[in-house]
């Protein structure tokens, strides 16, 4: 309360200043505003993500683009004509347009190369800004280095064209060698064109109308959307926010920031929460990775594991005839088997509501690879013992 009056009102020569202080509703709701937020710092301690971080607002999104063009300049490294029909068609048509007529001749120039060029249209990208683009050769070309991407629209999903493409490459590979030998390094057939493409076409989107914003949560949780709409309705002192599934929190524009709904959008992206995550293990048993989540919880069950090895070991001897004797030299088979049944390996007990640390802590201490480790974990949850879901990639 000290911080609050230290903040709403000042103190010049024993008089007060009356002309900075707020007056009436808005310094009520100045002083609530200002103990709602005191009340989720202290309640948010813990709180480890802002809302930006694990949420969406529904129409500010980025627009995928994308285009057909030509790279021309490139030192003998561009598409072979012959196998790539697709590119000596493209660049008789561009001469066309210019005024030069090509067709019907044999054209075999490797200075050319097609290549697909890509962009991502940001929310709210206004005309005549820049984005960049990503250039990626589609025929035979061996390298992009030293290029220039000529003229080239981006459509998007509608078909519409929202930015034009233009400039010189860069390239962070390269390629290089001779008839022994050859180096290359990264990918020299991939380029980017800083501030490449200018936007041409703005996608409409009325933000400030808004009499509502709907939140959509990356990972989609009823907890963590409720803790959400909690934390808004606390800042606001008002119930704003509502879930209305376990992906979307809508939260309702209050009558004081109408056609303000950006600083809205400002106040909620900076709360802080802290999302809940199911009890889940992910495996992919083709990589022999396995990510398990906090809340992984095993019942009382004890783990051994034992592999029976069999070592068959051939070392043939050399048997050597008798001297003056007409017998030939010739190989007798001997043959080693062993069997490792792992007679030292334990039985582990872990107690009921183990974590996952204590999980892997007791699996290691068997020795334990990953590989191995996949199977277990599948046998604890066929037996009952283990309290979360598995996915496998």
């Amino acid at each position: 309360m000290l911080i609050v009056g230290q903040t709403v009102g000042f103190q010049f020569g024993g008089e007060e200043n009356s002309r900075d202080r707020p007056e009436g509703e808005e310094l009520i709701r100045l002083v609530l505003m200002t103990l709602m937020l005191l009340v989720a710092a202290a309640g948010g301690a813990n709180a480890s993500v802002r809302i930006k971080d694990i949420a969406d607002f529904e129409g500010v999104r980025d627009n995928m683009l994308v285009g057909y063009g030509l790279v021309v300049g490139l030192n003998g490294t561009g598409d072979s004509l012959r196998n790539a029909i697709f590119t000596q068609e493209s660049l008789v048509a561009m001469l066309e347009r210019l005024g030069v007529s090509t067709r019907g001749s044999r054209l075999n120039t490797k200075n050319v190369a097609a290549v697909m060029v890509t962009s991502t249209l940001p929310p709210f990208a206004r005309q005549g800004s820049r984005i960049d683009v990503s250039v990626s050769a589609m025929g035979d070309a061996k390298s992009l280095l030293g290029g220039t991407l000529l003229v080239t629209p981006l459509v998007g999903a509608d078909g519409e064209v929202y930015a034009v493409s233009q400039g010189a490459l860069t390239i962070g590979g390269y390629s290089a060698g001779g008839d022994a030998e050859s180096v290359t390094k990264g990918v020299p057939t991939s380029a980017r064109i800083p501030n490449g493409a200018i936007v041409e076409r703005e996608v409409q989107f009325a933000l400030n109308a808004l009499d509502s914003v709907n939140l959509s949560l990356r990972n989609p949780d009823f907890t963590t959307a409720e803790r959400i709409a909690r934390a808004v309705n606390g800042l606001h002192g008002e119930k704003l926010a509502t879930v209305t599934d376990s992906a979307t929190v809508r939260v309702s524009v209050p009558a004081r920031l109408a056609g303000n709904a950006a600083r809205l959008l400002t106040d909620i992206e900076q709360l802080r929460v802290e999302p809940d995550q199911p009890a889940r293990i992910v495996i992919d048993e083709s990589a022999g990775i396995i990510v398990m989540g906090e809340n992984v919880r095993i019942s009382k069950v004890a783990v051994a594991q034992g592999n029976l090895t069999v070592r068959v070991t051939e070392q043939p001897e050399i048997v050597q005839p008798e001297p003056f004797s007409t017998g030939d030299t010739a190989a007798e088979p001997n043959t080693e088997v062993t069997v490792d049944e792992n007679s030292d390996a334990k039985l582990v007990v872990l107690d009921e509501g183990v974590t996952i640390e204590t999980l892997v802590d007791g699996l290691n201490a068997l020795g334990i690879g990953p590989r191995d480790m996949i199977s277990i974990i599948q046998a604890i949850r066929a037996a009952g013992a283990l309290q979360a879901d598995i996915e496998v990639m």
